[in-house]
């Protein structure tokens, strides 16, 4: 949990929910904050499995997933190739529209030429390419005269995508099977803040959308999640364009790990179908593996 990512705060709060579900599931639970010396504190504690509640970069790209392949440690969730195709937004949304997933437009291109013009007709999103939760994000609506004023923090190369108009979907996969998708509602963009504040967003559990949409989410959340070679859990998001029909629902992006907060979208999805948060952090343990 922790680690050095911009997502530290959020694998935090993901570490202690998990720690305590895993308790009150019967096991016994170790909480390492990941840093420098992680394989030192691995080694020390040779542990039977590593939970990996970690979150963005180095945590989720396959880095750490690496490293316990080469320390033999088996692991929760995605292995390397997984997780770094997930996290890389570009190269999972071509493996998605290869696969026949509907995808926005969307470029790579110099942070610099992106401050200085417009590199694709407004609206658009800027936003790194290999960072989660809303980290960095900035949308350009349609009357914008000038291009986004992106902070020094921002990598030298941004993610320039389409702005998608519409409701927010969500679907995770457990294992081989599509939980159900939610609804989420916010009285503006769905940020970070929205996603990690307690009441900063409102999900409805199961969706009230037509069933040819629910089954449409449901359906390319298990497509995106096989065509990446997920394991465990994740978590696909979308955008529906209500207007549109089936032609306006779009494959965001797939997070290999999804949050495990109290507002977090999976706990709550398998809830819905009956799976408790321990029952859930227990699967995801006796799940782990290498070679993953």
């Amino acid at each position: 949990m922790g680690g050095p990512s911009a997502e530290r705060e959020v694998s935090l709060s993901t570490g202690r929910e998990c720690a305590a579900a895993l308790r009150e599931a019967g096991l016994d639970v170790t909480e390492v904050d990941a840093g420098r010396d992680l394989v030192a504190r691995l080694t020390d504690l040779a542990p039977d499995v590593v939970f990996n509640a970690l979150h963005g970069r180095w945590g989720e790209d396959g880095c750490v997933q690496g490293l316990l392949e080469w320390m033999g440690l088996p692991y929760t969730h995605s292995g390397v190739l997984a997780s770094a195709l997930a996290m890389d937004k570009q190269r999972s949304k071509a493996a998605f529209a290869d696969a026949g997933l509907p995808v926005v437009e969307s470029l790579i291109a110099p942070a610099e030429e992106v401050r200085a013009r417009h590199v694709m007709s407004p609206p658009y999103v800027v936003k790194p390419n290999n960072e989660g939760s809303s980290v960095g994000v900035y949308i350009v609506h349609d009357a914008a005269d000038a291009p986004p004023r992106l902070s020094d923090k921002m990598p030298d190369q941004v993610m320039v995508e389409a702005y998608a108009p519409g409701r927010e979907l969500t679907a995770s996969v457990m294992g081989d099977r599509a939980l159900t998708v939610t609804d989420i509602l916010t009285d503006g963009w769905y940020n970070y803040d929205a996603k990690y504040s307690v009441g900063g967003s409102r999900h409805v559990v199961p969706a009230q959308v037509p069933d040819e949409i629910f089954a449409a989410c449901m359906d390319y959340a298990l497509r995106a999640h096989e065509v990446l070679g997920c394991r465990g859990l994740s978590r696909t998001d979308f955008r529906w364009d209500e207007a549109r029909g089936l032609d306006g629902l779009v494959v965001l992006e797939l997070n290999t790990q999804p949050g495990m907060t109290p507002t977090s979208l999976s706990p709550e999805q398998a809830q819905a179908e009956g799976i408790s948060f321990p029952d859930l952090c227990r699967w995801l343990v006796e799940d782990a593996s290498c070679n993953r």
